[in-house]
């Protein structure tokens, strides 16, 4: 059996951008998740250029670097090649894993794969992932080209299907964490519930608590 906390041993994911923390300074509410326990971070930012994801993604692992949480680019390789992040995560409609892997720079970072089929857990694109982005677990308004909602029901038929490390998103907050948990993540990725939290701080501990219960 594969340990999946050796491979993948975080447990608090979140997944920002500029747009989702609705004015706040998205690094200052990255420093606050951090603090409340935030273990790795990733950067989306779907409607930005590329030279402006850059200076966001440079500013931002000066911040995760700081405090030694790795930095994850969505949908990007070049920024995060140039970034020199941690990884990338990508989708079904993104660079694959597979070619991925095929370069130098890749062949030893994190890639993560969003699964949105029960098929895809048997494609070369999985098996070259070294976690598997659940999405969305529930539907929610911050992802809406998604195609199944997967419940905790789908959670549970993956985790018996798969020893890779699950990541769990979609409309995650502290109401039902504790049972995504139980069903069979390993981690939970949040968007809304820290991002546009009063108290990012407060929100991204009390999310980070339901985990270690």
């Amino acid at each position: 059996m594969i340990d999946r906390t050796s491979i993948f041993p975080y447990q608090l994911y979140l997944v920002i951008s500029e747009e989702a923390c609705s004015g706040k300074n998205f690094l200052d509410v990255a420093k606050a998740a951090i603090l409340g326990g935030v273990d790795i971070i990733q950067l989306r930012e779907k409607n930005c250029s590329t030279p402006d994801f850059l200076k966001k993604a440079h500013l931002l692992k000066e911040i995760t670097d700081m405090y030694n949480v790795p930095l994850i680019i969505n949908d990007n390789s070049e920024v995060a090649l140039q970034v020199n992040t941690a990884g990338v995560h990508v989708g079904n409609n993104d660079q694959s894993p597979t070619s991925l892997r095929q370069h130098s720079f890749y062949r030893d970072k994190l890639i993560g794969y969003s699964i949105e089929y029960l098929n895809q857990l048997e494609n070369e694109h999985t098996k070259n992932s070294d976690y598997l982005g659940i999405s969305p677990v529930f539907t929610t308004a911050t992802k809406t080209d998604t195609v199944t909602e997967w419940g905790l029901a789908g959670i549970e038929k993956i985790r018996a299907l798969t020893n890779k490390p699950l990541v769990a998103i979609g409309n995650i907050s502290v109401h039902n964490a504790t049972e995504v948990i139980q069903a069979g993540a390993d981690c939970l990725a949040v968007v809304s519930a820290i991002c546009s939290a009063e108290n990012p701080q407060e929100a991204a501990y009390q999310l980070k608590n339901k985990i270690l219960k």
